[in-house]
């Protein structure tokens, strides 16, 4: 189960019962990895070519349909902690976790916490909906169609803002766990910590 590590506070008091130990854990596999940041990169060099380089802001978003068709498969076929299994259970705790948050109580997830699922869902939704209208702006049917492209517009401005919420996020869970999430992204790897 992906669920919550109860985490002691505080210094340890020496007694065996309050002594926590902490370990590393193989958390997100290398296809993941690699899937997490060319998705931030081809996001990223969509965002910057539109109107300039459309060549490449084209290649950039078909890339993402691409990437986002493989989470898809990789949801349901992927190692333990790249599945989907706990999305739906994480998303009914994400409105506690969240009013939990405010609070700075984060809790321990070896996975991704409710606030993460959340912001994971909402990603791949706007990304799918951004990337498909761009895809369907350039066909000859919907060429120049005005929904289309407000579709495309707008849900490509989410996007953004999602990016940079996201950021602030594991920013944020970083100094309050006093975890480097960035390079637990990069080794896959993360800390646990549980009771000796």
């Amino acid at each position: 189960m992906e669920e919550a590590v109860p985490e002691a506070r505080g210094a340890s008091t020496g007694s065996p019962a309050d002594r926590t130990v902490s370990r590393m854990v193989t958390v997100w596999d290398l296809p993941l990895r690699l899937w997490h940041w060319l998705l931030a990169g081809f996001v990223v060099l969509a965002w910057f070519t539109p109107n300039v380089y459309d060549g490449l802001h084209r290649f950039a978003g078909y890339t993402v349909i691409g990437l986002l068709a493989f989470r898809l498969v990789w949801g349901f076929f992927g190692s333990r902690y790249a599945r989907f299994r706990m999305v739906g259970v994480r998303l009914r705790a994400a409105p506690r976790y969240l009013l939990n948050l405010r609070r700075g109580m984060t809790g321990r997830y070896i996975g991704l916490n409710p606030a993460g699922t959340l912001m994971l869902v909402a990603l791949l939704l706007t990304l799918a909906v951004s990337a498909i209208s761009g895809a369907m702006a350039v066909t000859v049917t919907f060429f120049g169609i005005w929904w289309v492209e407000d579709t495309h517009t707008y849900s490509s401005d989410v996007v953004i803002v999602l990016v940079v919420l996201h950021v602030a996020g594991v920013v944020l869970m970083g100094i309050l766990q006093r975890e480097n999430l960035v390079r637990a992204m990069i080794t896959g790897r993360k800390r646990i910590r549980s009771h000796s």
